[in-house]
């Protein structure tokens, strides 16, 4: 099957499992991403797990990628074996994603950060991966060193180390 035979419902959702939080996570999430969109929302019954009337699930949609929020509990945590990609094309991007994820989380290394709800993200240049890739050995290595050296990107300095000033 290609994509193009694909109905809207066959691509992959996400499920993000949070201790309470699933609502005001997603909500976070729509005022940070531009191209996003609510969707329904669940509630527990008398039958529970949760409190009756509580959120149990809200869908949510970031630059055409589908989300779930879970209200699970505590019983599980987020962890960096798995991590978002943010692709970003300027500095200007950087600085927007990276300003607003870690409000209340905290940089970590390489572009990687963890949000105020343990969710991990990478922000990233578009252009790292060509740098890191040149055919180039001495230009890939001067960018790798320097990119390891970051916690948030600096998209000018990577360019003047791949460049070789």
């Amino acid at each position: 099957m290609s994509t193009d035979d694909m109905r809207p419902d066959d691509r992959l959702t996400t499920c993000l499992w949070f201790d309470g939080q699933a609502e005001e996570a997603a909500e976070h999430y729509l005022s940070i991403f531009r191209n996003s969109r609510r969707g329904r929302t669940s509630y527990y019954t008398e039958a529970g797990p949760g409190p009756a009337g509580s959120v149990v699930v809200v869908e949510f949609e970031l630059n055409g990628q589908k989300f779930v929020g879970l209200n699970g509990g505590p019983e599980f945590t987020f962890n960096e074996a798995v991590s978002f990609q943010i692709p970003c094309a300027d500095q200007a991007e950087i600085d927007y994603y990276w300003d607003r994820l870690t409000a209340g989380g905290r940089g970590v290394a390489c572009g990687w950060l963890k949000d105020r709800y343990g969710v991990s993200w990478q922000v990233v240049p578009t252009a790292l991966i060509d740098m890191i890739s040149d055919p180039d050995p001495e230009k890939a290595r001067r960018t790798s060193e320097a990119m390891l050296r970051m916690v948030k990107f600096d998209l000018a300095t990577l360019e003047r180390v791949y460049v070789g000033e």
